[in-house]
Order: C-alpha cells, then sequence, then structure tokens
C-alpha cells in the first residue's frame, strides 16, 4: 500500500518529516511522497531518517517505506488555484533550486504585505516574525494566519479568519504571483520528476474547461493524473479515470494527509475507504524508464545491413534493464520486421516507426497505432510532376512497391529493401486508400533530386500538405505533412508514456535531424553530415561500421 500525496508541517501539515516515516512504517506503507507545498525542505530529514532506521537494525530493513521525494507547486490558471504534483524529483537539481528560492523570496514579501495588513486595518497585534517565530520550518500559508488568530483569541474558529480575515475577497488578503500549470510541469520535467495533475475534481470546473486544461498540460510533457483521492465519489473516481485513458496519462493517488489540520482524514486511507496498491507507484515509475530511437542504415546497422554481435549484446542488456528500443527508418514496414528479424531484435513491448515516421507500429499487436498517408489526389500531382522532370518515382501499399515498371532505380533500391514490385499504368489508380510514402530516386544527381523539392514546393500547393527529405544522397522521400520521425517521436513518447527528458535519438541522414532535435538527447554518428552533426547533442567517435552507437550505449543506458 503507498500514498502519493503527503505534508508534513514544513508547510501546512502537523507531523514533521520523521513523524511521517514512523507513521507510514505504523501503518504498513511501502512507499509515501512527501509532498509539501511550493517547498522540499522536509524532504532531506524524511530520506535520511528512512535510511538510518534501515540500517539500524532495530527494525526489519524492508518494513522502512521509501520516501519518494516529492513537491506540490501552488499555480494559477484562469483565475483558479490549481496543483501539480512532482513525484520522484531531483530536487538538488540547480535550476530547481534557483526557482525555488525565487518562488520563497515572492512567498515571503505577500506575507509581510498580509502582516501589515492585518496590523493596520484589523487591529491585530502581528507581524512576519511572530508568525514565523509561532510555526518555525513551515511554509506559511493561510491556514497558518487562521490557526494564529485563533490562538490568540481575535477569532472563535477557524473558518472566520478566512470569512473576515484572508478569504480572497477580504480587506487582508494579498494574492502572490503563481507560476502557470505548464510551467510547473517543466519545472517539474527539468528536475527529472513525474509531473501528476492533483485532485482535478476539487477545482469545479465544467467537463469541457477540465479537459482543455488536462489537454495543454498533457502537450507539455503531463504523466499523471490524480484519480484515486480522499473525497472523490465513486462517479468521480470513474470521470478522471475516463479523462486518463483518453489522453493516456497514468493514474496516482493519495490522500492529501495533513495530520490535525484536515481533522478525520488519515494517511493512507483517507476517510477510511481510500485504497492505493503498490501497482500505481510501480507504473509511474516506468515512466521513467529510457527511450532510444534508432535509425537503421547508416546508424544502428553496419553497411552490410547487419548488427554486429557487440551491438546486439548491449541491446540485450538494453532492454532487459526495462529500457525501449524503437526502431525508426525511412523503410517500409516489411523492410523493417525482416532485418529485425535476421538479426534477432525481438523485445517486449517493442514498437517501430516506418515510412519515415508515417507509420508506427506495435509489435506485440501486430498493428498500426498511427498511420498517416498521401492521398490519391496528391499522389496523382506528384507524379505527374517526377515524370515531367523524368525523375523515377514509386508508392506502396502494405507489402509492396507500386511502380510503373522495374528499372536501375529499383534494381539497386531492392538490393536493401526486399518486397515485391506491382508494376502498373497508373501509380495514384493503384493506391486508392493513399501511400505512406512516395520515394524519388536518382542514383547520381542529387542536385537535381534538390531541385526537383524546391520546384514542388514552390510551384504547387503541395507544400502546404507534404513535406520532403532526403535519406541519403540518392533517395528523396515524399511524405504527408505531420508525419515525419521528429512527430513520431513526440507521438510515442505521449503515447507510452515516457518522459521527454528520457528520450535519446540516433541518425545520420538530414531525414533524421527532426528525430534527432525532437529528442532530449540528440545523437549524430561520426559518418553523419554536417547540418545532422549540428542538430545533435552527441557525436559519436566512431562510425556505424565502427559501431559508434555502442558508445552511447555504454555510457547513457549501461
Amino acid at each position: 500500500m503507498i500514498d502519493l500525496h503527503v505534508h508534513s508541517n514544513r508547510s501546512d501539515g502537523t507531523f514533521s518529516p520523521r513523524e511521517l516515516v514512523d507513521y507510514a512504517m505504523e501503518k504498513g506503507l511501502s512507499a509515501f511522497a512527501l509532498t509539501d507545498h511550493d517547498t522540499v525542505d522536509g524532504l532531506e530529514e524524511a530520506i535520511s531518517y528512512a535510511e538510518t532506521l534501515r540500517r539500524s537494525g532495530t527494525v526489519p530493513a524492508e518494513s522502512v517505506p521509501q520516501v519518494i521525494a516529492g513537491i506540490e507547486f501552488s499555480t494559477e490558471y484562469e483565475g483558479k488555484d490549481i496543483h501539480v504534483l512532482g513525484l520522484d524529483i531531483d530536487y538538488r537539481t540547480p535550476a530547481f533550486v534557483k526557482h525555488l528560492k525565487t518562488f520563497v523570496e515572492s512567498r515571503d514579501g505577500r506575507n509581510q504585505k498580509m502582516c501589515d495588513r492585518l496590523r493596520e486595518q484589523a487591529g491585530i497585534d502581528i507581524t512576519y516574525e511572530k508568525l514565523t517565530a509561532e510555526f518555525p520550518h513551515s511554509v506559511i500559508t493561510r491556514a497558518h494566519y487562521a490557526k494564529y488568530l485563533l490562538n490568540h483569541g481575535y477569532i472563535q474558529n477557524l473558518s472566520e479568519a478566512f470569512e473576515r480575515y484572508v478569504g480572497d475577497h477580504c480587506p487582508c488578503f494579498v494574492p502572490r504571483e503563481k507560476v502557470t500549470p505548464v510551467q510547473a510541469v517543466e519545472l517539474i520535467l527539468a528536475a527529472d520528476g513525474i509531473p501528476v495533475l492533483a485532485h482535478p475534481v476539487l477545482y469545479r470546473m465544467s467537463d469541457a474547461r477540465l479537459e482543455k486544461l488536462v489537454s495543454e498540460l498533457k502537450k507539455a510533457g503531463l504523466i499523471g493524473i490524480e484519480a484515486v483521492y480522499s473525497t472523490y465519489n465513486a462517479a468521480e473516481e470513474r470521470q478522471i479515470r475516463k479523462l486518463a485513458k483518453k489522453y493516456r496519462l497514468l493514474i496516482s493517488g493519495g490522500s492529501d494527509f495533513h495530520g490535525d489540520n484536515k481533522p478525520g482524514l488519515d494517511l493512507a486511507v483517507g476517510y477510511g475507504k481510500l485504497f492505493l496498491p503498490d501497482e500505481i507507484w510501480t507504473d509511474l515509475k516506468k515512466s521513467k524508464t529510457k527511450l532510444l530511437f534508432t535509425d537503421m542504415d547508416g546508424t544502428l546497422l553496419r553497411n552490410d545491413s547487419t548488427v554486429s554481435p557487440a551491438m546486439k549484446d548491449a541491446l540485450d542488456q538494453l532492454t532487459n534493464a526495462g529500457h525501449h528500443l524503437i526502431l525508426s527508418s525511412g523503410r517500409p514496414l516489411p523492410s523493417i520486421l525482416e532485418v529485425k528479424k535476421q538479426a534477432g531484435l525481438s523485445y517486449p513491448h517493442m514498437l517501430i516507426i516506418a515510412n519515415n515516421g508515417a507509420l508506427i507500429y506495435d509489435c506485440d499487436a501486430e498493428a498500426p497505432i498511427l498511420a498517416q498517408k498521401i492521398c490519391q489526389r496528391d499522389i496523382a500531382a506528384v507524379v505527374d510532376m517526377a515524370h515531367r522532370w523524368n525523375l523515377h518515382i514509386h508508392g506502396y501499399t502494405e507489402k509492396e512497391i507500386v511502380c510503373l515498371e522495374d528499372n536501375e532505380e529499383l534494381r539497386f533500391y531492392r538490393r536493401r529493401i526486399h518486397m515485391p514490385l506491382k508494376c502498373v499504368a497508373d501509380i495514384a489508380a493503384a493506391l486508392p486508400d493513399g501511400s505512406y510514402k512516395l520515394q524519388t530516386i536518382h542514383l547520381t544527381d542529387r542536385i537535381l533530386l534538390e531541385r526537383f523539392r524546391e520546384a514542388l514546393l514552390s510551384e504547387t500547393d503541395l507544400g502546404e500538405r507534404l513535406q520532403l527529405a532526403f535519406s541519403n544522397d540518392r533517395y528523396l522521400e515524399i511524405l504527408p505533412r505531420d508525419a515525419g520521425k521528429g512527430n513520431a517521436i513526440r507521438y510515442v513518447t505521449d503515447y507510452l508514456p515516457i518522459l521527454r527528458t528520457h528520450t535519446y535519438a540516433a541518425g545520420d541522414e538530414e531525414n533524421d535531424i527532426s528525430m534527432i532535435r525532437a529528442a532530449h538527447t540528440g545523437i549524430a554518428m561520426a559518418n553523419a553530415g554536417d547540418r545532422v552533426k549540428e542538430a545533435a547533442d552527441v557525436v559519436t567517435q566512431g562510425t556505424n561500421e565502427e559501431d559508434g552507437l555502442l558508445e552511447i550505449l555504454l555510457s547513457r543506458f549501461l
């Protein structure tokens, strides 16, 4: 059993971080996330104490819960307070620490102003120094003001403080600058954390407005959503689970335990019916596995289209460790599957990006998860223009190359792409359902292909619907506008979902540039062109023939 939303007295809870560890152990938790409001001050104490207990020998080590480093950001969205949790964050990351320092300074200034108003406008004997002395080591919230007023006899109950003094529309309230939910997600990702939208039901948004928020956060990199929460009824939990499924978000949950500040709400069980199995955290942790998107020809494969024994061994280790290998190629799917089988690259949960991103294929399901095609009308226009330029061009069915006739270009192409030919009188007419891509080939004149690309984009409206990229000096690929390896990376990362900060992409040709730029770590091979190397974060020392990609596997994955 776990709890992924817990507060200590370092923000507005009543238990110290150390006491939380003891209480979590008493409750039989295997893990809990300390997610104080806008602060990580309690994490070191909780994590260090838990580790000391494990080593002490006074209690069974397995009975000590894992303390997950977390935070709960208070943000603002269209006038509403929205909370975003960061789970398993690297809270020592310099950029993260710097942002929190700025955040604290802003919060302190706001609290100074609120104390001044309470003193000057309401005649209450309060200063910021007195307030912080009464609640040491705490992130001051309005709940602390309410307690101070109650402790000193200015109000009869806590609610009165919000009704008369510190509520949103009261004279002593001072709003503070807040980050947006998108900024919170980005900051959590920068700290290698898992961003989760906290208790969305509590925002009382319309379904459309909530979905708009979730959609925006998903685009920013949101991984999870709190679908299990202390106050949800069955219908509300179903609603959030449905939303999670639609946007491929992982399920998170927690009690939002605050100790005595939320009477009746207990750690792990909420108001008595909450239950979070360990599998929820297991699934969330999988979002931190690494994705290796690799081009095939000129990158993963040697020049004879094989994978070396050393490379195969490293890929076995990579996938055995839980990371994902995604083959990303301009080749059609049948050709990729052929190479995959010959090289023995059969791993669980494997995806393939084929046709330069126009098709993404799930090997386990033996079915596409994304398919984009050039429509028949545009095929006809491109083929007609290629004919006028006296260029070879062909398209594809699911299993065949569709061409006018066998020729020198196709014989060269089929040395590696072992697909049957379907010779027809009219390529467009033979492809009523469209084609994932079209391919022009010239074996000796890249300049001619470049001029053809420029003319197609400038002289027609096809550039609004298509894109063109070289996969080598002889092959110019024509794709749907929204295809491309870069867009495919983004789709796969969101589909799984995996943290974008855990994506790696390796390639050597122009059609790999969008993929290299889309990944968090872009890798260019030593044999890549200058433009590819300029787009990359890392350039290998060795070429594909020298297993240059192995350098990255050994240094970043194994």
